[in-house]
């Protein structure tokens, strides 16, 4: 299966709602693997956000996997996968599966996963595979079912908008380390012959990862936590390839903002995907490199919404119901 055309990825593009939503892991969640472990699975406190999610406007939710929780049970990850979509789907949201990820903790091990660290942002989000396991082609051959599955199991489906192979490749001092297991990801997906596009986004100064990506995607996605000088400069830069361009990362109070950026998105018909949606065990509403035991910031750095479902900002919330109601000019 090949990339697709310049054609076919505008068109599919245009066929589209304007993709307008969150990074998305439940407020009861630490990491990916308490997300999608079978014991620690929150379908009620899921179905509770989404709900939340909806009111927002929004349609699209960019979710993360975790290779280990396919590795312990394909079948049951594929099952609570299948429940998310089923979840969303009823409440008007499509689904950006993510697969792999060089971010934050190294190491991740199945079972109980460790108490979020006070104040600190991300403090036990983990990668997939983890150094050890992007660095040993060794180890390929289990990613190799995980991806090729995961993608199969639900390559026909309508309730995934787009498959994102692999998040900030190259993060936690990978570098062009990174390279080669994002190629491999890419192949494997793309045996599964899935009807929906595959993207891997840049995010990044990094000349042989970002080539590679701009040339691999069938639609092109990026990650920006810019203000809007930055996030312009960004689109500008990217326009050239003409294909579709969405945002999956953005919303770093206080330099990329919703009153300035989703605006900004809306005018450009560039899809987005906030980080994230509901302050909770993951501690986004802190910023980077925030301090053990520290304050919770007046200004928070992510999210939306706090754990009772009420806006961090009513203005904010108005914005979303506003621009995501409204087709951008020219569609």
């Amino acid at each position: 299966m090949e990339r697709w055309s310049v054609d076919r990825a505008q068109t599919w593009y245009r066929q589209q709602p304007w993709p307008v939503g969150c990074n998305y892991i439940p407020r009861t969640a630490v990491n990916q693997l308490e997300m999608w472990q079978a014991a620690t699975f929150d379908a009620a406190t899921i179905a509770q956000e989404l709900d939340w999610a909806a009111g927002l406007g929004l349609n699209t939710l960019r979710v993360y996997l975790h290779d280990l929780a396919w590795q312990v049970d394909p079948p049951g990850c594929c099952r609570r996968l299948d429940q998310l979509l089923t979840l969303a789907a009823a409440r008007g949201l499509r689904a950006i599966p993510v697969l792999l990820d060089d971010c934050w903790n190294d190491h991740p091990a199945v079972g109980p996963q460790p108490t979020p660290q006070p104040g600190v942002h991300n403090s036990r989000w983990l990668q997939s595979p983890g150094r050890a396991g992007v660095n040993d082609p060794g180890v390929w051959p289990r990613l190799q079912a995980y991806v090729h599955g995961v993608v199969a199991a639900f390559a026909t489906d309508a309730r995934i908008l787009l498959w994102d192979l692999y998040n900030e490749p190259g993060n936690s001092g990978q570098h062009e380390a990174s390279l080669p297991l994002l190629v491999k990801a890419f192949e494997w997906a793309r045996q599964a012959r899935p009807v929906q596009p595959l993207s891997a986004g840049v995010w990044y100064d990094n000349a042989a990862l970002n080539a590679f990506q701009l040339a691999a995607s069938d639609l092109i996605t990026l990650h920006n936590y810019g203000d809007p000088a930055a996030l312009t400069a960004h689109l500008d830069s990217l326009r050239g390839h003409d294909r579709p361009l969405l945002c999956t990362e953005w919303l770093r109070r206080p330099h990329s903002q919703v009153e300035t950026c989703l605006p900004l998105f809306h005018a450009r018909d560039v899809g987005c995907c906030c980080w994230g949606l509901v302050a909770g065990r993951t501690q986004t509403i802190y910023p980077w490199g925030s301090p053990a035991g520290a304050a919770e910031p007046p200004v928070w750095f992510h999210d939306l919404l706090r754990p009772d479902g009420t806006p961090f900002a009513v203005a904010e919330a108005a914005l979303f119901q506003r621009y995501a109601t409204q087709q951008p000019p020219g569609r």
